[in-house]
C-alpha cells in the first residue's frame, strides 16, 4: 500500500514503505521534490506502474531508460528501473543525458518506450520523469490519470522477463546525426550558455563540430546549480547571456535549458528574442522551402503566428493549440505539421526536418543554418523583418496546485461575462476568448493575454502581447494585474514587464 501521508524523512517508515505524493503526477510528466514528496521504493512502485500499463497496452516491452545530471538522479533511476524490470521490462539504460537523446534512442534503438529521469530546469531538489510509449510521443493526460489508478489502486503487477543492458554510444551519435550534413560558410561566433545543466557535456561540443567560434558561458556540469538554474526563460539566465554577448560582440547567444530541450536566444545586439518569435523567424524560412506547410504554436505564443504575410504568402496553414510538450508532440504529428513552436522555447520539427521531439540542439543548429543562409544579415535584422509587437515576459504569480484550475475556471467565467457586457480593455472590445488552455483572450486589434495553470509548478502562466504600442501593452497588463487580484488565492503579483 501506498503512504496517503508524508512519513518524516528520518523515520522508519520513511525506508521501509512506500511514498509517493498524489501531486505529483501532471499533465504530461511527473515532477516530484525529492525526497520529500517521493522515496525510493515510491519510485519503484512508478516503475512497477510503468511497465504493468505499457503490458496492460499489448506493446512491446523494451525500453530506454536515461537520467540528468543531479546529484541523486542515478539513485532515482536506479530505483525506477528495479520496478520497470520486475514488472517484465527489458531496459536499455543509455546513462546521464538530455532528454531529446532519450527521445533519439527509441528511433535509434528501434525501441517504442523510454522514461527519461529529469526535473528539466526546476530548482535543485527536485526530479521528474518524462514517460514515452509509442515515437515520437510521451504521456497524454489520460494516461498520467491511468498510471496514478494503478499506483494507488495497488495494481501495479510483477511478472518475469525483465531484463538490464547498457548502451553508452547514444549522445554521440545523437550530436554525429544533427551535424553531419551541416556545412556553414559564413563564421558565427557564439556565446553557449547552459547554466551548469545537463546540456553543459554536450552543447559546446555540438557548436564545435558545426565549426562556430564557441564562446561558452557557465558550461560545465554542476548538479548544484552554483549560478542560477538552467532556465533561458528566467531572467538572470538571459540577463548573463546579454553581457556576454555585449562582452564579446557575439553574433548570438544560445541558453540550454537543464535538460536541452528548450532554447532561449539573445541576438547580436544583445535583445532576447523570444521564443515563440524565433519560431516565426524559423517557419517563414521553411515554408519558403515548404509551401503550403502547417506550424502549430502554443497559446502562449505570439498572434503574429496566425497573420503574418510571409507565412500567407507561401500558403502556410497555422493554429494555436495546448501549451505542454505532452500536448504539443501529439498534436504537431496529428496535423502533420513540419514545425512546432512554444513561447517556452520547445522546438518539434517533424519530417523530413527532425523526428517529431523537442530538442534544443536541432534548433540551435537550425539557427545556425538560418544565419547561414541569409547572407549580409544579422539575427537582429531577421527579428526586425516581423511584423512588430510588444509583448511581455511569461509571469507566474504563485498559486497552489489543488487551486489553480479552479482559480483559472473562475477567472475564465469573468472575462466571458466581461465580454457579454462589451466592458473594454483599453478601449478594445474582447472579440474572442480561446479556452483550449485557460484563457487566451483576443481583443479587436489582435492585442491579446493569456491566463492559465502551470503544468508543472504551483503558479499561474501570464503573457501579454500588443500590436498596438508599449503603452497599450502596460494597459492590458494592469486589467490582468486588476482580475487576478480579485483572487485570494493568487499569490502577490508584484512582477512588472521590465
Amino acid at each position: 500500500m501506498v503512504l496517503k501521508h508524508p512519513p518524516l524523512l528520518e523515520s522508519w517508515s520513511y525506508n521501509e514503505d512506500i511514498w509517493i505524493s498524489p501531486n505529483g503526477f501532471r499533465e504530461y510528466d511527473c515532477r516530484w521534490r525529492y525526497p520529500e514528496d517521493i522515496n525510493l521504493l515510491g519510485l519503484t512502485e512508478v516503475g512497477k506502474a510503468i511497465g504493468t500499463y505499457i503490458n496492460e497496452l499489448g506493446k512491446p516491452n523494451d525500453i530506454v531508460v536515461g537520467c540528468d545530471f543531479r546529484s541523486y538522479s542515478p539513485a532515482v533511476k536506479n530505483a525506477l528501473v528495479l520496478g520497470l524490470f520486475i514488472s517484465g521490462m527489458r531496459v536499455i539504460d543509455i546513462g546521464t543525458v538530455v532528454s531529446p537523446m532519450a527521445y533519439y534512442a527509441r528511433v535509434r534503438l528501434g525501441v517504442p518506450n523510454v522514461c527519461m529521469i529529469t526535473a528539466s530546469h526546476n530548482p535543485n531538489g527536485w526530479t521528474g520523469i518524462k514517460v514515452g510509449i509509442d515515437h515520437p510521443f510521451t504521456l497524454s493526460a489520460e494516461d498520467i490519470t491511468a498510471l496514478k489508478e494503478l499506483i494507488f489502486s495497488a495494481k501495479t503487477i510483477v511478472q518475469d522477463g525483465g531484463q538490464y543492458t547498457t548502451y553508452k554510444n547514444l549522445a554521440d551519435e545523437y550530436l554525429h546525426h544533427l551535424t553531419k550534413n551541416v556545412n556553414l560558410t559564413r563564421k558565427i561566433k557564439a556565446v553557449c550558455a547552459t547554466g551548469n545543466g545537463t546540456a553543459s557535456k554536450f552543447a559546446v561540443s555540438l557548436l564545435d563540430r558545426m565549426g562556430v567560434d564557441t564562446i561558452p558561458l557557465h558550461a560545465e556540469p554542476n548538479s548544484c546549480f552554483p549560478n542560477y538554474n538552467p532556465n533561458p526563460e528566467a531572467l538572470v539566465m538571459l540577463e548573463d547571456m546579454q553581457g556576454k554577448v555585449r562582452k564579446t560582440k557575439a553574433d548570438l547567444a544560445f541558453g540550454f535549458d537543464g535538460d536541452g530541450d528548450r532554447l532561449g536566444v539573445v541576438d547580436n545586439q544583445a535583445e532576447e528574442i523570444y521564443s515563440d518569435k524565433l519560431g516565426l523567424i524559423m517557419a517563414r524560412s521553411l515554408s519558403k522551402r515548404m509551401p503550403g506547410a502547417k506550424f502549430v504554436a502554443d497559446v502562449k505564443s505570439t498572434g503574429i503566428i496566425t497573420h503574418d504575410p510571409e507565412l500567407q504568402k507561401n500558403g502556410a496553414l497555422t493554429e494555436f493549440y495546448k501549451t505542454g510538450h505532452g500536448h504539443m508532440k501529439r498534436r504537431v504529428y496529428e496535423v502533420g505539421a513540419v514545425l512546432g513552436i512554444e513561447k517556452s522555447g520547445h522546438f518539434y520539427f517533424s519530417p523530413p526536418v527532425g523526428f517529431g521531439f523537442d530538442c534544443a540542439f536541432q534548433a540551435a543548429v537550425e539557427v545556425c543554418k538560418l544565419l547561414d543562409n541569409s547572407p549580409g544579415k544579422q539575427l537582429s535584422d531577421l527579428k526586425d523583418d516581423l511584423p512588430r509587437t510588444w509583448s511581455s515576459p511569461t509571469m507566474s504569480p504563485y498559486c497552489d496546485d489543488n487551486e489553480k484550475y479552479g482559480v483559472v475556471d473562475r477567472i475564465t467565467s469573468k472575462l466571458k461575462a466581461y465580454q457579454e457586457e462589451n466592458r473594454l480593455v483599453d478601449n478594445k472590445k474582447i472579440v474572442e476568448i480561446m479556452t483550449l488552455n485557460g484563457a487566451r483572450v483576443i481583443l479587436e486589434n489582435n492585442s491579446w493575454f493569456l491566463v492559465r495553470a502551470s503544468s508543472n509548478t504551483p503558479n499561474l502562466v501570464i503573457v501579454c502581447e500588443s500590436t498596438a504600442s508599449r503603452r497599450e501593452l502596460e494597459n492590458i497588463f494592469g486589467f490582468v494585474r486588476e482580475v487576478l487580484q480579485s483572487e485570494s488565492l493568487v499569490g502577490a503579483f508584484d512582477q512588472t514587464l521590465d
